[in-house]
């Protein structure tokens, strides 16, 4: 492959785009849900094609992918570890916080006894909590230390070696301790436990909601003779009438006039009623009481599925439950789905609603806008960008990052521009889930940041590590991977443990809280699977932005802690 080589050599970003092609290829493959996944098959592929070709790699290039990723990061996971803090409750903030302290300091004890150099206990603690980000977060605080560039290179150069050799057990022991160690530690019958779980919240197996009263169905048209007793009532009462069947008369014919009726309107024998509901209900309630008529002009109203993001502190920490039962909030519309961050949420009457959450309602829109301005506030997708706020963040947050220092053992040690930028990240994305107008970002140009920036950043590492990785692997390797599965595990008993029998969390919530908050999505698949129930996520999306912001800022702390 001689043929190749004044290519790479003359146009490194060949050799990038090659890697991050390669590793995402690399990351499709699993051994029963287990997987490198992306970013570290580009950093393997980063690792090969560098062992075989000199790649030269501009440290701009790295910074600048590493930055956009960091603040990616921030802007994505800052409502979530808000929330967490505001609204999530202190159990949950207090696990999600437990978790990476604990990883951290695992890594630094055995860093310390294994007596590996900060590179080798930088790339062991981002595999083996597999949370690549800190493989740029030590990498410029390495750069920060008062030591010559030629020993920085080389800490540097060890870190994705550990970190490739410490990721696949990451990977697998946060799954097999979160769906077999943990529910054997816990006597815990993880089916029984969900169908339990399932049924204080008012889940249904059956169905993908909780009822038919919370599912978008059908509005029709129907004659109300002289011989039904809803003539006479007004509409309140005809409403209330069919409860607890969710049933809305929407628009009412008199003659040969249309109108919107209020709660007071009187119901006249001969009126063409617009009712608005599930179409289980409307078969079973209305249709053998009254005759349906086809009337288009009636029937010709608008409806609407609008996402809402929540704000308002009467709807925040309530659970879906109180929520409907309060027809003079939630009147005329239906909820379809519940986002909280990347993961969907059961719709059950025990779900809680929090700050932040996006909520899909379904209805008429008049009721639909009148329900989201009680809500939140309506998220209209657009392809536009903010990128006036997204480079001023950015430069903002680095060069913060470079200008403010700690006191630490006598020396003034940077905060690094990476980590500056991923706390102004977090304060834009919690701003805008507040005010969904400012510095909006689509969630699609998120994902590319997030995705493109840290999988070429790794790539490029691994290019430049490359000539360096068979002989750190021979002489280190086993140390290492031993290393890291000590500093996987240590998290998991440690928050198993303080979460069941300090904090009293519900075990199968626990251990979703466990994958979240070593953000890892395929420990909470597991537990999906073994459980046969989703409700795991709840605890999941309780830790997992504590995760991504708390082992990120880690990287930089465990080279203080080292140096």
């Amino acid at each position: 492959m001689n043929w190749l080589t004044p290519y790479l050599t003359q146009h490194p970003e060949l050799a990038v785009f090659l890697a991050i092609g390669l590793g995402y290829w690399i990351g499709q493959f699993k051994f029963k849900g287990v997987g490198f996944g992306p970013v570290t098959g580009s950093l393997i592929a980063g690792l090969l094609i560098g062992y075989f070709f000199h790649v030269p790699v501009a440290d701009t290039a790295k910074q600048l992918l590493f930055l956009l990723f960091m603040f990616g990061i921030g802007y994505s996971a800052g409502p979530g570890f808000i929330r967490g803090i505001q609204d999530g409750g202190w159990r949950w903030a207090a696990l999600g916080l437990l978790i990476p302290l604990t990883g951290l300091l695992t890594a630094v004890a055995v860093a310390k006894l294994l007596n590996l150099e900060m590179g080798y206990a930088a790339g062991m603690m981002s595999g083996a909590l597999t949370e690549s980000p800190v493989i740029g977060t030590a990498s410029e605080a390495i750069r920060s230390l008062p030591i010559s560039d030629e020993e920085k290179s080389r800490l540097i150069s060890q870190i994705p070696v550990a970190d490739a050799l410490t990721y696949i057990f990451g990977t697998f022991g946060v799954i097999f301790f979160c769906s077999y160690i943990g529910p054997w530690l816990l006597r815990l019958d993880m089916k029984a436990e969900a169908i339990k779980l399932e049924a204080e919240m008012g889940m249904a197996r059956s169905q993908p909601g909780i009822s038919s009263a919370w599912r978008m169905y059908e509005l029709r048209a129907y004659l109300l003779d002289a011989s039904q007793p809803l003539v006479g009532r007004t509409v309140a009462q005809a409403e209330s009438a069919v409860a607890p069947e969710r049933l809305f008369i929407e628009r009412i014919r008199r003659g040969t006039e249309l109108f919107t009726p209020q709660p007071d309107t009187v119901l006249q024998a001969g009126d063409v009623l617009a009712i608005f509901g599930p179409h289980e209900a409307l078969l079973r309630v209305v249709e053998s009481r009254a005759d349906e008529v086809f009337d288009r002009e009636l029937l010709d109203v608008q409806q609407a599925s609008f996402d809402v993001e929540v704000n308002s502190r009467d709807i925040a920490g309530r659970r879906l439950a109180d929520l409907r039962s309060n027809e003079a909030i939630i009147r005329g519309v239906f909820l379809k789905t519940i986002q909280r961050g990347q993961e969907q949420l059961p719709v059950a009457p025990g779900t809680v609603i929090q700050r932040g959450d996006l909520l899909t309602i379904h209805g008429l829109v008049p009721a639909v806008e009148r329900v989201a301005a009680l809500v939140g506030n309506i998220s209209r997708p657009t392809l536009n960008t903010d990128f006036v706020t997204l480079g001023l963040a950015i430069f903002v947050g680095a060069l913060a990052g470079m200008a403010l220092s700690l006191p630490l053992g006598g020396l003034h040690i940077a905060l690094g521009s990476s980590v500056a930028v991923l706390l102004v990240g977090l304060a834009v994305g919690w701003r805008n889930s507040r005010r969904p107008l400012f510095a909006y970002i689509p969630p699609g140009a998120v994902e590319f940041m997030k995705s493109i920036g840290l999988a070429a950043f790794v790539a490029m590492i691994g290019l430049k590590a490359g000539p360096v990785f068979v002989d750190a692997v021979r002489a280190i390797g086993l140390q290492v991977f031993l290393g890291g599965m000590v500093v996987t595990l240590t998290p998991m008993f440690v928050g198993l443990l303080v979460g069941r029998y300090v904090l009293g969390l519900n075990p199968l919530l626990l251990l979703g809280a466990l994958a979240g908050a070593q953000t890892m999505t395929a420990g909470l698949a597991a537990i999906q699977e073994r459980s046969e129930s989703p409700v795991a996520v709840i605890g999941y999306s309780s830790t997992v932005a504590f995760g991504h912001i708390l082992i990120s800022i880690g990287g930089t702390a465990l080279i203080w802690f080292l140096h």
